[in-house]
């Protein structure tokens, strides 16, 4: 049997899962008449303090909406270098809201207030794309599940309000950081404008993500998904999986924290592997030896291992809800014998 740790995207419902999506309410959703996508809307919406929120089919969809709600062809957004709406979105933000993207060197994905405030392009100098956005990813992905500094985000949200700047959150695996630093929705509801959180990572979802905000930076969001494609049906059989996952798969996620953290105290005690990045949730990125790499990885796939290779000797594990401790253990014993 296949160990998949390539991401937690890839599981599959729970049986209590399926059985609950298949007694949702369902109707219309392009008339707004699906009960089971209206109730996930309102749910998630209350959870963050926001005004609304509207159910998407993918999380690229939900962020490649809230840069067009905020910005201008022409535009441009600050975010790090390794920001998912510029690695891993097709560069849709350029082909989708004509902005570019200007680059912070961060670590690990995450930058600091004082990056912001330097990277502004003075709106008076017509030279320059103009700065409308900022934007950040918490946990990051490439950073291997890194959670932001609360309080630096408070800062950044303060230079954004005096330099009257929207302010997003690619919130893909937010509930990880949750969980991780004992933190709130709500919390992260009054410092950002507008937040996308994803129900098929982590939460065990086939599908879905919500993005949320206050109806003035979300009363076009509807038309923006119109027509980037995402006008749904009846999708509440899909929206009642979310449903279920915000009420009995949040909380599981410190048990995948905890596999991660085992790993990656496995991996350091590996003689191939050269680094570890820390470990803060379910994401273990590690680098090889440039002589291991080869040997370790015929002997993951030998062993029904499957990771993903990140390139340059860098490699990810991801933990998720259908790899088991035995599993785990499996995979340090493998480690372990290399």
């Amino acid at each position: 049997m296949k160990i998949d740790l390539r991401s937690d995207t890839v599981t599959k419902p729970t049986k209590e899962m399926l059985e609950f999506m298949m007694q949702a309410q369902v109707g219309d959703d392009v008339y707004k008449e699906d009960l089971t996508v209206n109730k996930l809307e309102e749910k998630v919406a209350k959870m963050f303090g926001k005004e609304t929120a509207l159910f998407f089919p993918t999380g690229t969809m939900a962020n490649q909406t809230a840069i067009k709600l905020h910005t201008n062809p022409g535009d441009q957004v600050i975010c790090d270098k390794y920001a998912h709406i510029y690695n891993y979105e097709g560069g849709g933000a350029s082909f989708n809201s004509g902005v570019s993207c200007k680059l912070l060197d961060g670590n690990r994905g995450m930058f600091t207030a004082k990056q912001v405030e330097e990277a502004i392009n003075p709106p008076d100098f017509y030279h320059s794309p103009l700065t409308t956005l900022v934007e950040i990813e918490n946990t990051t992905n490439k950073g291997g599940g890194a959670c932001w500094d609360f309080d630096e985000i408070l800062k950044i949200k303060s230079i954004c309000t005096t330099n009257n700047l929207g302010f997003h959150l690619d919130g893909a695996r937010l509930w990880n950081a949750l969980i991780a630093k004992q933190e709130t929705a709500l919390q992260y509801g009054q410092a950002f404008d507008t937040i996308s959180v994803c129900l098929s990572k982590g939460l065990g979802c086939p599908i879905g993500s919500v993005l949320v905000g206050d109806t003035k930076f979300m009363q076009n969001a509807i038309r923006i998904r119109k027509i980037l494609g995402g006008g749904m049906r009846q999708v509440g059989y899909l929206a009642a999986a979310g449903i279920y996952a915000l009420d009995n798969h949040l909380n599981r996620l410190e048990d995948d924290h905890k596999k991660a953290k085992y790993l990656g105290e496995i991996l350091n005690e590996s003689n191939c592997v050269k680094t570890v990045e820390k470990v803060e949730t379910n994401i273990v990125i590690f680098e090889l030896f440039d002589k291991a790499s080869e040997h370790f990885m015929k002997s993951l796939s030998y062993n029904d291992i499957q990771i993903i290779n990140m390139g340059n000797n860098k490699l990810r594990m991801v933990t998720h809800l259908e790899v088991n401790e035995n599993q785990i253990d499996k995979v340090a014993k493998v480690i372990k014998s290399l």
